[in-house]
């Protein structure tokens, strides 16, 4: 018989693969489930990235790349920050990986292990906590609350810090809240850093693209000079671009950091999918419409959801500024029965929901936050509609 370490008996599966999957055996049963647990776009990828991705596999683009990305991939990346965030970086400063988990993974493998803090704000995503404890370090979780907006204040963070701190985690805009910090709370927060700590900052901006409403997101990289050598930038093509299954992310950081990081993933998957840094180079050149016509049906999907959760007696619901979540405190129905269930926190909220209304949630612990349960919009209008109405017939009937 093979034992499991210690070390994989520790690890969480994804709350959200999770989810995801046991809605999908209740739809291999036959039962329509309105499932709003996955952060994936519901649109296709669009057909100027597949094409070059095809075009790229007939040309014989089906080997071994370099295992930090290619030399046009890397050159598309950097072309890419000047022209949005106006912040010039070279292409030594970039790796590209299968997919953003995959980098953030990396940044943490190269930067620290046991001994070391990692503060983290919660509400967090999911794979946050255990990428770090996968590392042996220890992640320090700093609550945030909604009387702040959810943000991380210069005081907390202050006071999580300490001598073993290495990192401070920083999501914006976040998952699972949709929260986006402007650019003088974010300067707050890096300033507070420079003053009492060397430590550095892993920014994961993978949202950045989708935004609504007057909130503008930040590089915080290009927030101080000195931050260019103490902070790792990470994002990707999945949600901006609709390309969750091809797995491009990618980091930028110092070239040491790089390196270490091109060493590691050297051992671990070779490179990236080589067809796939041919589709993300088109993400990045070609026109950007495509992602202008998904974030204004996101911003619309944003508007009626935020509209019809309002409407739910009982629900205290945070507005989102980016990504495609909702997150919302469905604490007051807890201590209520159900039908044959009692519900006494998220997990025993979402599940009892799931089976007898078929509506799929994600519960707010995974999250870091009891209390509250997630909701992605990144479906279409009529599901939201409909999943949404019969959410709220199930709260009725709680005793």
């Amino acid at each position: 018989m093979i034992r499991i370490s210690a070390w994989a008996a520790a690890i969480k599966p994804s709350a959200t693969l999770a989810a995801g999957a046991l809605a999908r055996q209740l739809k291999a049963a036959g039962i329509n489930v309105y499932d709003f647990s996955l952060g994936e776009p519901d649109f296709n990828t669009p057909e100027h990235i597949c094409a070059a991705a095809a075009a790229a596999a007939r040309q014989g683009q089906t080997h071994y790349t370099p295992t930090s990305g290619t030399a046009e991939v890397k050159n598309a990346i950097c072309t890419w920050y000047q022209r949005f965030h106006g912040y010039a970086i070279e292409p030594g400063q970039v790796i590209v990986s299968n997919g953003a988990k995959h980098s953030i993974h990396n940044a943490l493998a190269a930067t620290v292990g046991p001994g070391d803090e990692v503060i983290i704000p919660t509400p967090y995503w999911v794979s946050y906590s255990d990428l770090v404890q996968m590392t042996g370090a220890r992640a320090v979780l700093v609550e945030t609350r909604p009387e702040t907006g959810f943000k991380l204040t210069p005081e907390q963070l202050r006071a999580a810090l300490s001598p073993r701190t290495r990192l401070l985690m920083l999501n914006s805009p976040c998952n699972p809240t949709g929260t986006v910090y402007t650019r003088a709370e974010l300067e707050k927060l890096v300033d507070t850093l420079l003053e009492h700590s060397d430590a550095a900052i892993l920014s994961d901006e993978i949202y950045e693209q989708l935004i609504y409403g007057s909130a503008q997101p930040t590089c915080v990289a290009t927030l101080r000079p000195e931050l260019r050598e103490r902070t790792i930038t990470v994002s990707g093509a999945s949600k901006s671009y609709a390309m969750t299954g091809w797995r491009m992310g990618w980091a930028i950081a110092p070239p040491a950091v790089v390196q270490a990081m091109d060493a590691i993933q050297s051992q671990e998957t070779s490179c990236p999918s080589s067809i796939s840094q041919a589709a993300l180079v088109a993400a990045l050149t070609g026109p950007q419409d495509c992602v202008v016509q998904m974030r204004d049906e996101f911003a619309a999907r944003r508007e009626l959801t935020c509209r019809l959760l309002r409407q739910i007696p009982g629900i205290r619901l945070h507005e989102p500024q980016g990504a495609f979540y909702a997150f919302f405190d469905v604490s007051s129905y807890f201590g209520r029965r159900f039908g044959q269930d009692t519900v006494t926190d998220s997990v025993s909220f979402c599940k009892a929901l799931l089976m007898q209304a078929h509506v799929n949630l994600v519960p707010g612990i995974a999250f870091g936050a009891e209390g509250y349960v997630r909701m992605s919009f990144a479906t279409s209008r009529s599901v939201i509609e409909t999943g949404l109405a019969r959410l709220a017939e199930w709260l009725q009937t709680g005793v």
